[in-house]
């Protein structure tokens, strides 16, 4: 197979892919909106599942590279109740190592040649040209023709369309994201709430979730069931004013588990 194949979307999908086409001697271009790799935080911890991420990896040739980024461990489950009582813990391994999401894209980033994926390339549309062949348009201007289309560009993807008029929507629960650091030192009691792992307190209508990174890091990712003006009604902007409103959706919890949201060493964060 000789013909270029074009990729709309620098996340791990759309990089494995073109890691993949290039072990096999295709060529590829990756066109991704971000202005820079860093021009984002790429989101917590992955599990790399043994049917279906490891065999991606192996058939990517990085399968050392990517045993390298393992946070041994971090399988590790617990489920607190809502006092804090621990209902579930286990510690044992189950076929899913945990990487961070950023390593793992920065691993796939470095096996691919020297400017296979073009930065700041937003599309703002793709056309049919017939016969297999489609334009894609930019937002910043220029346009590029390709006789193979892949959309690894996420959910509001411009190249979807093309095959489907399905449109995301708003499920009616949010997540507020949160920071914990040194957490062993500074925040002892809501890492020893946390264990090793990922911890789930669940509740009908929302939960806290969290998980330790490298190091003492706790990433929590708070669940509320609100809808997208609840969430609006909250003054993000004003980061101690929006901790204490999340947490007083947990009124009567564990204060080791509020205090993943109280405690943060970053703003809350909203990911709808």
């Amino acid at each position: 197979m000789n013909t270029h194949v074009t990729i709309i979307g620098a996340g791990l999908g759309g990089l494995v892919l073109a890691r993949v086409l290039h072990v096999h001697g295709i060529p590829s271009t990756v066109y991704e909106a971000e202005a820079s790799p860093a021009a984002r935080a790429q989101g917590g911890m992955l599990d790399i599942h043994e049917d279906n991420g490891q065999p991606a990896l192996e058939a990517a040739g990085l399968t050392d590279g990517f045993r390298d980024l393992v946070l041994e461990g971090r399988e590790a489950t617990r489920i607190l109740a809502r006092d804090g009582t621990v209902l579930f813990d286990d510690d044992s391994a189950r076929g899913r190592p945990e990487v961070l999401r950023g390593e793992l894209r920065r691993l796939l980033l470095d096996s691919l040649p020297a400017g296979t994926v073009r930065w700041g390339h937003k599309v703002s549309g793709v056309r049919a040209l017939g016969g297999g062949r489609h334009e894609v348009g930019f937002a910043g201007g220029g346009t590029v023709v390709t006789s193979l289309l892949v959309g690894a560009d996420g959910a509001w993807s411009r190249v979807r369309p093309l095959l489907s008029d399905a449109a995301p929507e708003y499920i009616g629960r949010s997540f507020v994201e949160t920071y914990l650091y040194d957490a062993d030192t500074r925040h002892p009691a809501a890492a020893k709430a946390v264990g090793g792992g990922s911890l789930f307190a669940l509740a009908p209508g929302k939960g806290i979730q969290a998980h330790r990174e490298s190091g003492g890091t706790l990433h929590t990712y708070v669940a509320l069931s609100e809808s997208q003006d609840w969430f609006a009604g909250v003054d993000f902007t004003d980061a101690d004013a929006a901790a204490v409103r999340i947490a007083s959706e947990f009124d009567g919890w564990a204060p080791e588990l509020t205090a993943l949201i109280t405690e943060s060493d970053t703003a809350p964060v909203l990911r709808p």
